[in-house]
């Protein structure tokens, strides 16, 4: 605990045992108890994660709307898109700076988990569908916030993928799906970014309840990650306080009004729990008071205008082109521009629950659009639908379509209003509200130059695609959401956005579709492995748009892949590089996307997965190199046996490109392994093929075929013969030796073949 070592004994010297355990919990809705006596302050921490939600007046409820103005900046699944750490490290700066100035010691976020469904409530406030993306961005925020001598809480560990039944619901997984897709993002965070708290998750994983799991709170967070925090309960998620804490469990929120602090105490009286134990917790405890009064009392300084100017150009980031045919974006500021849908004029720029931030100014898309026109373009405005009702009203219809008749082009507000997706409850279908729909329809029908502007925290059918000329997905923008469309679709600057996250046609796409949410407290992840583009690229099923898709203004050209090195160990790096050219009109920033593919594994793997990115900003006719470093597990699996990452020594393809579907460029490299797995014991049951598979047994039984009169059936090039040999089981090898071969053999070679190296 380095300079605080000495502190934080001698406060934990003079503690009674109910004040231990008194700091294990929260004094109200969003502070930490304090020991007045000892000089030990309460602290605050409250809701983020893409903006402080600092609850006015009571703190003892949970008062979604009751919040100081704040900078509300795009949530996770927009800040993704921007595949931009330094980005994203800017906002979560400014994020720490409000949170100084207001007194808030712990920022409530980023949220982590992963998008299993697009159906999940949560998802505007979770990054992506993929691990690694998602670890990336989510040190980012953690860094740029932390920087500023205010914590985070990465939040919820683990496998809390949907809202249907989240305080009950079992989640299970098995374990290699568990390591490779679920609790990597959080392992990557972890690691890089070290956030002051992680928040364990309302629902049990395999059976036992995410506050109660030493696995995951002790074994694989704290030993194996190295995690120094302290670990928090989500808001209500405590099972039983004292088992809890023995698991990890440091800090209980919000308060219980002293019923669970007597339960610790009780547990400690009677030997039930060691106060090592408690002693453990409360060290943590101290320790983040500790780090948060080193800033208290220093200035900060804290502009919101400035922050609402970091909003717009976040904003802009997010926002993914994902169709542009014919080119009708960017807009020419001339002629007539009908700018349709109540979002237009009231925007929606957040997601529903906990993370609902009271912003202090906000963008407003038509204002935004008539101010860049700057009256050399005339902007009509029609209304299109109701956003409080799903209802069709056919007199907006109309007044829409005729408002869109009567110009050069149409730029239609369409989405998700905040009752379709919200904390609390998941989608039940894909689809856009049917107003939203039949206005795109019958603009369509009228106006040929048809824009759509999204606004939605997750994916949506789009039946209605081959309508639009041009489809940009806004998701939700944060405050400054209007002035970030009006740049993109006036051109200010070029689309940058990449979707973290496959678009699907239609619902029934989603691997996860049979098994999602579950039938009662019981969700099993069937589909493994195979989630979001791992599902979807290695079926070879169509998406609607891919991941890591964004089109932008301008045309980049990808060049000269080479590696330092053709063969490596595992213990080694490999360096890749190649050349990003801009070779359109306009200025403009690329993702460069890779992915590793294993080109003959030996156990059921994704047709590819990314390894690592990077977003260059070119001039037109500018040239940049881009450099990535690849380590082991960039090319390893979780390896059960071994209980470890393992690197299966083999040919590895190189992808590179600028959407999981649009590779331009490949190479491959050759990995030597240097761990050799534990070899599955043998007995009477084992197939005989595996053995001959295997080149430490191998050897072994060509020498038993030699012995009991079977070698011939070996070099007989029958297919049939050669796989009913590789099919069968030792026992079987007595049965059909006509006595060459006993029982009491096989258990002797069984035996030596298990001795074997």
């Amino acid at each position: 605990m380095g300079d605080y070592r000495e502190k934080i004994e001698q406060w934990l010297s003079q503690l009674t045992l109910e004040e231990k355990a008194g700091l294990c919990s929260g004094l109200n809705f969003w502070q930490t108890k304090a020991v007045e006596r000892l000089g030990i302050p309460s602290l605050m921490m409250t809701d983020g994660p893409h903006g402080l939600r600092k609850q006015q007046g009571s703190s003892d409820h949970l008062g979604l709307y009751d919040s100081v103005p704040a900078t509300c900046f795009p949530t996770a699944a927009g800040l993704a898109a921007t595949w931009n750490r330094d980005l994203l490290g800017q906002v979560g700066e400014a994020l720490g700076r409000e949170c100084r100035k207001e007194g808030v010691s712990v920022l409530l976020g980023p949220g982590n988990n992963i998008k299993r469904s697009p159906l999940c409530g949560r998802n505007f406030e979770y990054f992506s569908e993929d691990p690694y993306l998602a670890g990336e961005m989510a040190a980012a925020i953690i860094q740029g916030v932390q920087s500023q001598g205010v914590g985070t809480s990465l939040k919820h560990y683990a496998v809390n993928n949907q809202e249907h039944r989240r305080m009950s619901v079992d989640a299970v997984v098995d374990e290699r799906t568990l390591r490779e897709i679920y609790l990597t993002g959080f392992e990557i965070a972890v690691k890089k970014a070290q956030p002051w708290s992680v928040m364990c998750s309302y629902n049990k994983i395999n059976g036992t309840y995410g506050s109660e799991h030493e696995q995951l709170l002790t074994n694989i967070l704290r030993e194996e990650w190295g995690f120094a925090g302290f670990v928090v309960s989500d808001w209500g998620a405590v099972n039983e306080r004292v088992d809890g804490l023995a698991a990890g469990l440091d800090l209980e929120m919000p308060s219980s009004r002293g019923a669970n602090d007597r339960k610790i105490v009780e547990a400690v009286k009677s030997g039930r729990l060691s106060e090592e134990v408690l002693d453990r917790a409360v060290r943590r405890m101290l320790e983040f008071v500790l780090k948060a009064l080193e800033n208290r009392g220093k200035e900060v300084v804290c502009d919101l205008d400035e922050h609402h100017r970091l909003a717009r150009r976040a904003a802009r980031e997010t926002m993914v082109l994902l169709k542009n045919e014919g080119g009708p974006l960017p807009l020419s500021k001339s002629g007539t521009i009908a700018v349709l849908g109540q979002f237009a004029v009231e925007p929606r720029f957040q997601g529903g629950g906990s993370s609902h931030v009271n912003p202090h100014k906000v963008d407003i898309p038509l204002d935004e659009i008539r101010s860049l026109a700057h009256g050399s373009a005339d902007v009509l405005y029609a209304q299109g639908y109701r956003l409080e009702t799903d209802d069709v009203d056919e007199s907006l219809l109309l007044e829409a379509a005729e408002t869109a008749r009567k110009a050069d082009v149409a730029v239609l507000f369409v989405g998700l209003p905040e009752r379709y997706e919200s904390e609390g409850f998941d989608r039940t279908r894909m689809a856009i509200p049917e107003s939203h729909r039949l206005l795109i329809e019958r603009v369509a029908d009228v106006q040929p130059n048809t824009v759509v502007v999204l606004m939605n925290g997750s994916p949506v059918e789009m039946p209605w695609i081959g309508r639009a000329k041009a489809v940009l997905e806004a998701y939700l923008g944060g405050q400054a959401v209007g002035g970030a469309v009006a740049d993109l679709l006036f051109g200010v600057e070029s689309p940058s956005g990449k979707l973290a996250e496959t678009f699907p046609v239609k619902l029934s796409d989603n691997p996860s579709y049979l098994f999602f949410p579950g039938e009662g407290d019981r969700v099993e992840y069937r589909e493994g492995l195979f989630v979001g583009y791992r599902y979807y690229d290695t079926k070879g099923v169509e998406p609607l748009f891919p991941f890591g898709h964004g089109l932008s203004y301008t045309r980049f050209e990808y060049d000269n892949l080479a590696v330092d090195k053709p063969r490596l160990r595992d213990d080694e790096t490999v360096e890749v590089r190649l050349t990003v050219r801009n070779i359109g009109e306009f200025a403009g920033k690329e993702t460069v996307q890779l992915y590793v593919r294993d080109v003959a594994a030996s156990v059921v793997r994704p047709d590819k997965e990314l390894k690592a990115f990077a977003k260059v900003e070119l001039a037109p006719g500018e040239a940049k190199t881009v450099t990535f470093t690849l380590d082991k597990r960039a090319f390893a699996y979780w390896h059960a046996g071994l209980h470890d990452w393992y690197a299966e020594s083999g040919e590895f393809e190189l992808l590179v490109g600028s959407s999981s579907r649009d590779i331009r460029l490949r190479t491959t490299v050759e990995v030597e392994s240097s761990v050799r797995p534990p070899r599955p014991a043998v007995h009477r049951n084992t197939l005989i093929g595996d053995l001959l598979a295997d080149p430490r047994t191998a050897g072994k039984v060509r020498e038993i075929a030699e012995r009991t009169g079977f070698a011939a059936m070996f070099e007989d090039n029958s297919e049939m013969m050669r796989a009913m040999m590789g099919y069968m089981p030792l026992r079987a090898a007595c049965l059909f030796s006509g006595g060459n071969y006993t029982e009491e053999m096989m258990e002797a070679d069984i035996k030596a073949l298990n001795e074997l190296d």
